[in-house]
């Protein structure tokens, strides 16, 4: 055998075969082969932060048949991920099978035969810098996690465990939910008018339910200045002021609004829009997207690049133009800019590798299911719209005039649909800040200034201010990249992690943090400002950065780091005070000694526990009634969790009954949720 080439997963053997041919021998390392150990620290602080590096155990098998194939081959092609993790596999599989043979790193984003046989025909050295960069991250949250974790057991709780990363997005979720609870709602009243037009009075309904003459307006001004309604005796004021006025059109303005299409994906972004449109975790996203990048349908998954590469722009303007119509195509073609400032993972954006295959073609690869083809259709329809015409609409605004007051009506009606004929009408959720308005739009009647209108009805209705919203995955990736923090291959396992920790909950899709996330994020931001700062964790991202661009050396930047991290870790081991947790009453007592049951956290998920422990050690199993009916056989729906932690509901007639949902069901009225056991 002359060529052995690796990779790291059987799937994306099989898709490289079918290239390469006969010729070459490929094999799967199944992702690295070497790692630090998981039972001892593994970095030598002491000599320049050297990484003593093993073979897991899980994985000596797999090396040694590696082994075994490289003796017999002549080359040695490294074909692993175009990243930085790609980048250190390869390096560590050169090490373990190299043997003094020619060893050819391959680097491409989308396994097609063009793309394979060009990266083939242009082989290059391992880049050590991205792998110093790559190992600069290892050993920095190795030291922050194996340094801190401890500090944790001996001052909050034992098993507990702190990440670099990790335990600022917590600090996020957190912050959040001080701010939730802190929040005082204000009372506030909106008054709209339904006011019909005296010209036209035509019985047909238009599209948004309303008879052709009639409007809708909202009160905005008064004598002038904005107005501002906080209660219902200044409303029922307004409103009788308005019973008896003269509506009346004071002005009428039009223009032409331009949408322009959204970018092609890049990991954040899909990310974010998976979970918006298709309710998919990041995890799960990134789980599907790899695999359709094994299977060659997809370019790397894993970039913040929006460029597109020459010949995939001109294959979707030909697809756009023969295929959705001459009038979507743009004169030229659209050019996007990133915008992290260190846009770098990859060369392109995420898309697919042939513009003529839809999603309905994609079943018919081997273990692909209706998810892979959701989110294939999602990248599939967002790269080529963001090379579609911009849709235009017509925006009409009035303002009416009546008495002293104005009320204003906006309208607007798609004039050409552009991109959302193939992307669709944006979720609100999509929408940047202030669209959501201008999308609830309704259409207006033919109007003329000085036109005198009827009133029909005014329409007070009170409203709360309401707290800023919970994250939710899609909202909490967005802001980790916005504050500079994380990088696209670790949004997804940043997620999880805070969640197989217990250390937040997902309810309605929204993040909560649990008691124990409560406290160890006051204990960190406390006693350790600088490892959950936005900046500083910002800071360290750009540091490793540079460090792939050879700006930088990786063992100083970990020197820095570590000196006055260690100190301040003996600092606080001696001044710290032992934390105490917050207890949650489980409105229960114990069957054995009397005393109350609390809730309390272990490596399942929630349990209730005596609170005379360690002299009673009664513990139960808990479950969490919300008081909603099982709409399958009318059992009680209780709250259940998934073994990472993950809640969904669940009727408590399982496995009787099957019924199970990641939304919570709607409660019954005038009942008060409680604790069960």
């Amino acid at each position: 055998m002359k060529n052995l080439v690796v990779v790291e997963s059987p799937t994306k053997a099989r898709t490289l075969q079918k290239f390469l041919g006969d010729q070459y021998q490929i094999e799967a390392s199944m992702g690295h082969v070497r790692d630090l150990p998981k039972s001892e620290f593994g970095v030598d602080t002491e000599h320049n932060f050297e990484p003593q590096y093993i073979i897991p155990r899980d994985k000596k098998k797999r090396v040694n048949e590696l082994k075994k194939v490289a003796k017999e081959a002549e080359n040695l092609w490294l074909a692993t991920d175009p990243d930085r993790e790609g980048e250190a596999i390869a390096w560590h599989l050169s090490g373990l099978l190299g043997d003094s043979k020619p060893t050819k790193r391959v680097v491409f984003h989308e396994i097609t035969e063009e793309a394979i046989k060009e990266a083939f025909q242009s082989p290059r050295q391992i880049d050590s810098q991205l792998v110093d960069a790559q190992q600069a991250r290892r050993v920095l949250d190795r030291l922050v996690g194996y340094k801190l974790s401890p500090l944790l057991w001996e001052k909050v709780k034992r098993g507990l465990s702190a990440g670099r990363v990790q335990s600022v997005a917590l600090r996020l979720i957190v912050e959040r939910e001080k701010e939730v609870k802190a929040f005082v709602p204000e009372e506030y009243w909106n008054i709209e008018a339904e006011l019909e037009s005296r010209v036209k009075s035509k019985q047909s309904l238009r599209p948004d339910g309303l008879q052709e003459s009639r409007i809708v307006a909202a009160l905005v001004e008064k004598d002038s200045a904005k107005l501002e309604i906080k209660n219902k005796e200044e409303a029922d004021s307004h409103v009788k002021n308005l019973e008896n006025a003269t509506y009346e059109v004071a002005k009428i303005t039009k223009k032409e609004v331009h949408r322009y299409p959204y970018p092609p994906f890049t990991t954040s972004t899909l990310q974010q829009a998976a979970a918006n449109r298709l309710s998919m975790s990041a995890k799960k996203t990134m789980m599907l997207a790899q695999a359709l990048y094994e299977h060659g349908l997809i370019t790397y998954m894993r970039t913040d690049s929006v460029n597109l590469s020459a010949q995939a722009i001109s294959a979707v303007r030909a697809y756009i133009s023969s295929s959705i119509g001459k009038q979507y195509l743009p004169g030229t073609p659209r050019v996007f800019k990133a915008k992290s400032r260190n846009a770098q993972e990859a060369h392109e954006a995420i898309r697919p590798t042939n513009v003529s295959l839809q999603a309905t073609g994609i079943r018919e690869q081997g273990g692909l299911n209706k998810d892979h083809a959701r989110l294939y259709d999602l990248i599939w329809k967002r790269f080529v719209a963001c090379q579609m015409n911009e849709a235009v609409m017509d925006q009409t605004t009035v303002d009416i005039s009546a008495g002293s007051y104005i009320l204003r009506a906006t309208g607007s009606v798609v004039k050409f649909d552009g991109w959302l004929k193939l992307y669709g009408k944006d979720t609100e959720e999509d929408l940047p800040a202030g669209r959501q308005e201008e999308e609830r739009k309704q259409i207006l009647p033919e109007l003329s200034e000085e036109e005198l209108l009827k009133l029909v009805q005014l329409l007070p209705t009170q409203h709360f201010t309401e707290p800023p919203p919970r994250y939710n995955e899609a909202s909490l990736i967005k802001k980790l990249e916005e504050l500079g923090i994380g990088r696209p291959s670790t949004y997804a396992p940043i997620l999880s992690t805070i969640q197989e920790r217990f250390y937040v909950e997902k309810q309605e899709r929204k993040f909560i943090p649990t008691p124990l996330g409560i406290t160890v994020t006051d204990f960190l931001v406390s006693n350790f400002a600088d490892i959950v700062d936005y900046e500083f964790t910002a800071k360290m991202e750009d540091e490793l950065d540079e460090i792939a661009r050879g700006e930088r050396q990786w063992q100083p930047t970990i020197q820095e780091f570590y000196t006055p991290f260690s100190k301040k870790l003996e600092e606080t081991k001696e001044t710290a005070k032992k934390v105490k947790m917050e207890v949650q009453l489980a409105g229960k007592k114990c069957p054995d000694c009397g005393k109350e049951l609390i809730i309390r956290i272990g490596r399942f998920g929630k349990f209730l526990a005596c609170s005379g422990f360690p002299d009673c050690k009664h513990t139960e199993s808990m479950e969490e009634k919300i008081n909603a009916v099982c709409p399958d056989d009318g059992g009680e729906i209780v709250v259940r969790r998934t073994k990472k932690g993950k809640t969904f509901y669940g009727c408590k007639n399982w496995p009787v009954c099957k019924y199970a949902s990641w939304t919570k069901p709607k409660t019954e009225e005038n009942k008060t949720p409680g604790v069960q056991t």
